[in-house]
């Protein structure tokens, strides 16, 4: 099986329409992918491939400008991107809550400002997290209104990911008049604002998952919203994306590790044959990491039914509320957290695994920089390391226990208020 075959297993079960808009572009991303995280480049080219393909409105229905993908496709599609680059879907996860956010809100005026926005290519970033000050029970960044009436943001956000490329950045601010955190929509290109790549993490670096610092930036009142008010699954969109990297960065560690063995003409005196390629030893690891590679694909897109669950029932809930709609949501959102959780578990094991074991199948060679082989581990475990599964393990294991569904929401932060 050529690297192409390969790769055409991850686009087989996608529609053709959608083939055809996307496969050009992502094999473009995906001959630079290796180059681009040696040299810290980042792509702001490829992901105006994506944006020009429709990624970034690719969820909303056709009759709003977008393509109209469920979770499952969506989520296949994400696999495949990931593939070729996985820093791509990451830069877009905040987008992706705004998008569900938009598609389910019950509020007509925000869908009606926000949809035609991004069914014109426009995205937003991310700018939930702070790297000290904040607490568990609030965020440090505040929202204030000046003299005038003018809703504005200060304060420091960290793992902005996907600010740096985007208009909006999707930032949790505490409201001062009523103590509540909230979600404010910003724009980007305003005075205020200052969006600084430094993330120095070992792996994902091309995510622009840096520093934002708010100084007076202005906040729209109507892009304000309680954190507890927005869409009910936002926390198992976020894991789902996170998932659909792993499960790409798995894909591309073993199509990676194939072509090394494919081109590789030394062999060791105490092989089992003339070439790498025809090496049982070595055909039976790969044989072995693909198999990985596929089950963790499986999980991830299980995960995507679960999704798919939790939006049809935010949708009936919205088109008819009451206890019982209500009741219903609750129960399908944290069976999908759950869902979430063990493909988590599942993929935090085995995909840094399968990008180490790679190097099995090689000489030390591969382990040149140039190669860029190393760039799957560090992918893979720097992704493993947000949200961590330690704590997600005990949720599956409590469900199991007694049927205990997670909470909906968590945070993260020092354990009381300025300590």
């Amino acid at each position: 099986m050529s690297a192409t075959d390969y790769a055409d297993q991850l686009w087989a079960r996608l529609p053709a329409d959608v083939v055809a808009a996307f496969r050009p572009a992502v094999e473009k991303i995906a001959a630079g992918a290796g180059a681009r995280d040696v040299e810290r480049e980042l792509p702001v080219k490829e992901l105006g491939l994506l944006r020009d393909a429709g990624l970034g409105r690719a969820r909303l229905p056709i009759a709003d400008g977008g393509a109209g993908l469920d979770w499952p496709t969506f989520g296949r599609l994400l696999i495949a991107i990931s593939a070729a680059d996985s820093n791509l879907p990451q830069i877009l996860r905040g987008h992706f809550a705004l998008v569900e956010q938009a598609l389910t809100t019950g509020d007509r005026a925000f869908a009606e400002r926000w949809l035609p926005r991004i069914a014109a290519g426009e995205i937003t970033g991310n700018a939930w997290s702070e790297a000290g000050g904040s607490s568990i029970a609030r965020a440090s960044t505040e929202l204030v209104a000046d003299a005038d009436g003018v809703l504005r943001i200060r304060g420091r956000k960290f793992y902005t990911t996907g600010s740096i490329f985007a208009e909006w950045t999707d930032a949790v601010a505490h409201r001062l008049s009523d103590g509540v955190d909230v979600s404010a929509l910003v724009r980007l290109d305003q005075p205020g604002v200052t969006v600084l790549d430094d993330w120095d993490g070992f792996g994902q670096r091309l995510t622009g998952t840096g520093t934002i610092v708010f100084d007076g930036a202005v906040v729209e009142a109507g892009d304000v919203l309680p954190v507890p008010e927005r869409f009910g699954y936002q926390t198992v969109l976020y894991q789902f994306v996170l998932l659909t990297v792993l499960a790409g960065t798995a894909h591309a560690a073993v199509s990676d590790a194939a072509d090394a063995v494919r081109a590789r003409t030394r062999v060791y005196s105490h092989g089992s044959a003339d070439q790498a390629r025809s090496d049982p030893q070595i055909q039976a690891l790969l044989g072995e990491l693909a198999a990985s590679a596929f089950a963790v694909e499986s999980v991830v897109l299980a995960v995507a039914d679960a999704l798919e669950d939790s939006y049809g029932a935010a949708l009936a809930e919205r088109d008819s509320p009451g206890e019982e709609a209500a009741d219903r949501r609750r129960r399908i959102h944290g069976l999908a957290e759950v869902r979430a959780a063990q493909a988590q578990s599942f993929a935090t094991a085995a995909v840094p695994k399968i990008s180490s074991r790679l190097f099995d199948a090689l000489g030390a060679s591969a382990t040149s920089r140039g190669a860029s082989l190393d760039r799957h581990w560090r992918n893979a475990r720097t992704v493993s390391s947000h949200n961590p599964v330690l704590f997600k393990n005990r949720w599956v294991g409590e469900w199991v226990l007694d049927g205990t569904l997670p909470q909906p929401l968590w945070a993260v932060g020092n354990p009381t208020p300025g300590a």
